[in-house]
């Protein structure tokens, strides 16, 4: 069985700036009104099925620089 490759999402968002942010939460399907509101909080602040999605999300980080 593969492993599933997974994204470091905590460690983007540490790093990332808000337009980059925004990048990965269009990337997993978010609404444009709530990427407002979530670009701005802290990683273990977002849902936890978002940061499922993210980290599951088959993204590579250089798909967001």
């Amino acid at each position: 069985m593969p492993k599933i490759g997974t994204f470091d999402g905590a460690g983007f968002w540490k790093n990332a700036y808000a337009h980059q942010r925004g990048k990965l939460l269009k990337k997993v399907n978010v609404p444009d009104d709530q990427i407002i509101v979530l670009v701005n909080k802290k990683y273990q602040e977002l849902p936890a099925a978002l940061k499922y999605d993210i980290e599951t999300s088959g993204i590579e980080k250089k798909e967001l620089l």
